[in-house]
């Protein structure tokens, strides 16, 4: 198995000092190359569970294994897209996508090829000399991403990048990443509260359950040579999903609202943009 978490338990603590149990008991399995998605409700540590991942933080109990190499620190071969693009505006494109590059020592010549390929490849190749203030919303994430591609990385953990984006940027962005997926074999870890986006991207989809986050269900998505998926699977995948979701979020809501809540049946559904809970 390429990356596997085993066990993992991580805690929290709040202002008053007491514990909190984030996540608990997270056995997972990624083969190289794999598309996968995390959803569930909020809080119930989706982000905390990629940044293990990535290094960023450690688990209080379990192992997390890239290659039967155990993960305790951040590495170039685990990059992070996170929601805000994060680019320096002092610096064009080019020289934002190259800057990891170069501290690695990497000459500017070869940085720059290196960036201007990755650069097409996301389609800015008119924007190199740009800078991020003359960049739409969906440009500054494409340079994000070109920023991560260009670490040519192992792995590619992104942290609801396109949550901001309107709907058409949207979908530009998910056939560009599915493109870009299948040309570099990279394998991804993608978190996102929308459900559409999840199955329309992924191989395998993760369903966690609510604080303490554990793992509820893991759905393999049906997918076609041709990688083009009948509406009516779409849906039925959707649906499953949302099923599995609903009882997790009313959990959620009776926790936050006590005695003000009241549930009725199919009060949740999804909203045009596919986000699950966005009504709430």
């Amino acid at each position: 198995m390429y990356l596997s978490l085993e066990g993992i338990e991580k805690n929290f603590t709040n202002k008053q000092n007491k514990r909190l149990l984030v996540l608990d008991n997270i056995d997972l399995e990624v083969e190289k190359g794999e598309f996968v998605s995390i959803v569930g409700p909020s809080g119930c540590g989706k982000s905390t569970l990629l940044y293990l991942i990535a290094g960023l933080d450690k688990p209080d109990k379990g192992n997390i294994e890239v290659q039967g190499k155990k993960i305790d620190k951040p590495s170039p071969e685990r990059v992070v897209v996170f929601q805000e693009a994060g680019l320096f505006p002092w610096l064009t494109v080019l020289e934002n996508v190259t800057y990891g590059l170069l501290l690695k020592k990497m000459s500017k010549q070869e940085a720059e090829e290196r960036a201007r390929k990755v650069l097409k490849m996301v389609h800015l190749s008119r924007y190199v000399d740009s800078y991020p203030h003359q960049l739409s919303g969906g440009m500054k994430q494409r340079v994000s991403i070109a920023r991560a591609l260009v670490m040519e990385p192992e792995v590619l953990l992104m942290d609801e990048p396109f949550s901001a984006l309107d709907e058409q940027t949207r979908m530009v962005l998910h056939r560009e990443l599915l493109e870009i997926w299948r040309e570099t074999k990279v394998t991804i870890i993608f978190v996102t509260h929308n459900i559409r986006e999840a199955v329309q991207l992924s191989e395998k989809i993760v369903v966690m359950a609510t604080r303490p986050g554990r793992i509820k269900e893991l759905i393999n998505v049906p997918v076609t040579k041709d990688g083009i998926m009948p509406d009516s699977v779409t849906l039925h995948t959707e649906q499953r999903v949302l099923n599995i979701l609903q009882n997790e979020i009313e959990k959620v809501l009776k926790e936050e609202m006590g005695d003000d809540y009241r549930f009725s049946a199919n009060q949740f559904h999804r909203d045009h943009s596919g986000d699950m809970g966005s009504h709430i």
